[in-house]
């Protein structure tokens, strides 16, 4: 395998992305199993003077990711995040003006592998969120498996990423006075699975909790599609019936954790690693879908909302998808 190496003129702003976002990889793939490891070993070893008084605070604070989180803007504010924007780069485009006194759902789409996308527009302020979208403030709704992590639910709750429970949802679409945007990755872990460069499929078809949200507070519903998202990585093909895809699916349908086999490039070479490749990031949000709010919504009128909704993201992918290098014959897959 020929492996081809990084340009040996890059820039020192290039060296600062690729470290930038290698912290990033670091935090999913090392910060994680760390912390477990971390609070495991406090325990064996009986430090409980340091656990039991930090285990009683995860007691205390359980409901902080259901209650709009716990931001911190020094956090968000970190320089690494700039850097980790301008890796790819990553771009919001907005498409139509959307009315501050009004909350609304933003629904992500597609997750890709590490939904990159939504987090650099919706969780630093190194995007053009608040110079586009003036007066609203983002959530960015996550698993809530990330908030049972000790340690690192701390680090995760900095950033302003909540949960992506019922109860989180309700809190944040129940707050007067508009202003309030729910970003949530429609397809879930579950579309890592279908996440290869080229293809659009979009875990959708029953995915309809947010469309009853939407209904229950009268939150307006808008279609996101993040272009470049999938480009970011290959993944081993697993068609369905094959064996990897069997036990991908055990794994999931257990668990509801996805293990995808994927890889890009490398820290120093663009032939093989676990770096990202450095594709253009276009999230575009759609135009606003008017949900006049309904107590009690019937399944009539969630399955409405639901063809309404896939409908304008369709459309939305249509619109653009020629400014961003996808050939016009490809169409959005629901699965």
């Amino acid at each position: 395998m020929m492996v081809e190496f990084e340009p040996s003129n890059s820039l020192l702003a290039r060296c600062l992305q690729t470290a930038a976002m290698l912290q990033g990889i670091l935090v999913i793939l090392v910060l994680i199993p760390g912390s477990i490891g971390i609070m495991v070993m406090l325990i064996l070893y009986n430090y409980w003077f340091l656990y039991i008084p930090y285990l009683v605070w995860c007691y205390y604070d359980r409901r902080t990711p259901e209650q709009g989180g716990r931001r911190w803007s020094w956090v968000q504010n970190w320089t690494v995040w700039k850097y980790f924007m301008d890796y790819f780069p990553i771009h919001l485009v907005k498409t139509q003006d959307l009315d501050p006194a009004h909350n609304y759902i933003f629904g992500f789409h597609p997750h890709g592998i590490f939904v990159f996308g939504a987090f650099g527009n919706f969780c630093t302020n190194y995007s053009d969120f608040k110079k586009l979208f003036p007066g609203f403030t983002s959530y960015l709704h996550v698993a809530v498996s990330w908030f049972w992590l000790p340690l690192f639910r701390e680090y995760a709750l900095s950033n302003g990423p909540v949960s992506v429970s019922k109860r989180s949802l309700s809190h944040v679409m129940s707050k007067e006075g508009g202003g309030n945007i729910s970003v949530i990755v429609i397809g879930g872990a579950k579309e890592l699975l279908e996440s290869f460069p080229g293809r659009y499929s979009l875990c959708l078809l029953q995915r309809k909790g947010f469309v009853k949200i939407a209904l229950t507070h009268g939150a307006h519903l808008v279609p996101v599609f993040s272009f470049g998202e999938n480009e970011l990585y290959s993944q081993v093909d697993n068609p369905k019936g094959s064996w990897l895809r069997t036990a991908q699916d055990k794994v999931y349908n257990l668990t509801g954790l996805a293990l995808p086999l994927f890889y890009a490039r490398g820290i120093f070479q663009n032939s093989f690693g676990l770096m990202p490749y450095r594709k253009l990031i276009y999230t575009v949000v759609g135009r606003p879908i008017p949900v006049q709010k309904t107590l009690h919504p019937t399944p009539e009128q969630i399955d409405e909302l639901h063809q309404t909704y896939m409908e304008e993201l369709r459309k939305l992918f249509n619109e653009h998808k020629g400014k961003y290098g996808i050939p016009e014959h490809e169409t959005l897959v629901f699965k």
